[in-house]
């Protein structure tokens, strides 16, 4: 995944210095998001220290400068690659839960919904020079089968397995070439909006354990909505193999 990481960011035109200010975004919006107590359906791990007393409840954020991360040497491609460990989502151990039920079931149980799934879609892809671009193949094909375009969509969450990952996937998007030779579009279909996208953080700052980054998006992107008082989420994730996934989420009522 790595070497992909690497070979997608060259792709896409997709620089270091690119790929260590989003890390650093990431970061940052996880270190707001923990200060302000929104982070509240994630626990941190506790590491015992001598006699079991708790030394650290650390969850991997770590807000760098550009001039640090800089420092840092290609971890894959040596020794031209842009992927170092700072600009990837780090080793994490980790468990995640959620209930869905129908709606007439939970509120029979007492519990009141975070949100509604309203659809879902799943896609695969050339895993050699793609594997990483899940999040591209799926988001449009899940927008257009809702009659969506990006504008309708308040709240993006899409996983960062690497920072040049999902640029890369923004830059694709946004290309007439990959849009037209790759997704047989007319034209490009656009570009995901910054200011609405991993609000709170992503895997390059909370971590990326495998098989609960999953339900860590849909409680990020079911929180933000209710928070930010919108309407519809899109949760994507790029998955091994040539995957991807793509979610539509909306807002429970308050």
């Amino acid at each position: 995944m790595g070497h992909s990481g690497d070979r997608l960011a060259a792709a896409f035109n997709v620089s270091r210095e690119e790929q260590d200010i989003f890390s650093i975004r990431s970061h940052s919006n996880a270190e707001k998001a923990t200060k302000a107590g929104l982070l509240t359906d994630i626990a941190p791990i506790f590491v015992p220290g001598k006699k079991g007393k708790t030394v650290s409840t650390d969850n991997g954020i770590r807000v760098s400068t550009p001039e640090q991360m800089a420092k840092l040497k290609p971890a894959f491609v040596k020794p031209h690659g842009t992927v170092t460990a700072g600009n990837a989502s780090f080793l994490t151990d980790g468990a995640s839960a959620a209930l869905i039920s129908t709606e007439e079931w939970a509120k029979k149980k007492g519990y009141k919904p975070l949100a509604y799934l309203r659809d879902h879609i799943f896609v695969a892809h050339d895993p050699k020079d793609q594997l990483l671009l899940g999040p591209a193949y799926a988001i449009p094909k899940l927008l257009e089968k809702n009659g969506l375009s990006l504008k309708d969509i308040d709240v993006f969450e899409i996983h960062e397995a690497f920072a040049g990952q999902i640029l890369s996937n923004i830059n694709a998007l946004d290309s007439d070439y990959f849009c037209k030779n790759y997704m047989k579009r007319s034209g490009k279909f656009g570009r995901l909006p910054l200011e609405k996208l991993n609000l709170w953080g992503g895997s390059l700052s909370l971590g990326h354990p495998f098989g609960a980054t999953g339900v860590r998006l849909l409680a990020h992107a079911a929180n933000r909505l209710k928070h930010e008082k919108g309407h519809i989420a899109v949760v994507a994730a790029c998955a091994a193999g040539g995957h991807g996934v793509g979610m539509l989420v909306e807002a429970y009522p308050q």
